[in-house]
């Protein structure tokens, strides 16, 4: 892993290399329940894999749990705005930039909001091939595909400077949302 990228912002091309860390070390990183709560009719939304996609959370084909359950399961696993969230069994990968909450997680990983990485410039590397080698290469299991916590924690990527950060998620947050007008203006 070549640690000075070949393609910078002009105000970092002097700067340092970027450091190679572990996902657990800069990161508080968590996993939603493995339980099966009792699904109700109304109540709140319990995600999985299948409510992941490329382009965000989706709602639609969505099952719901009660208060209790809902609270059970946030004790250890609150999903905040700006956490960052993907599956890790059955469908692995899709990860989410989370931008509602008021929902609990049922297989899904967990990325907290906090540590040396912004989630802005990390969810760009989640959603890059880099990743998704990672994910192909280190899951396991049968039928049932599964990525565990500590393969989730073990995985190594290249951390530039806050600021750099912050410049590199700013940049990827203008053109995704600069693509997602443009394809809006296409559909319609």
């Amino acid at each position: 892993m070549e640690n000075i990228p070949k393609l910078r912002f002009p105000e970092f091309k002097d700067t340092d290399a970027w450091e190679q860390r572990r996902l657990g070390e800069v990161k508080d990183v968590r996993d939603g329940t493995h339980d099966s709560p009792k699904y109700i009719e109304t109540g709140f939304p319990l995600i999985t894999s299948k409510n992941l996609t490329s382009e965000g959370l989706d709602f639609s084909d969505i099952s719901y749990i009660s208060e209790d359950d809902y609270n059970k399961i946030n004790e250890r696993s609150k999903v905040e705005i700006g956490d960052i969230i993907f599956g890790m069994i059955g469908t692995i990968g899709n990860p989410v930039l989370v931008d509602k909450d008021r929902f609990a997680i049922k297989n899904v990983a967990l990325l907290k909001n906090n540590g040396s990485i912004r989630n802005q410039f990390l969810i760009q590397i989640l959603q890059s091939s880099i990743f998704e080698k990672y994910i192909r290469k280190e899951n396991a299991g049968g039928t049932q595909k599964f990525l565990g916590l500590s393969q989730i924690r073990n995985f190594c990527l290249l951390v530039p400077s806050l600021p750099e950060q912050e410049r590199i998620g700013a940049f990827f947050q203008t053109l995704d949302a600069t693509i997602a007008s443009h394809q809006r203006k296409f559909l319609n």
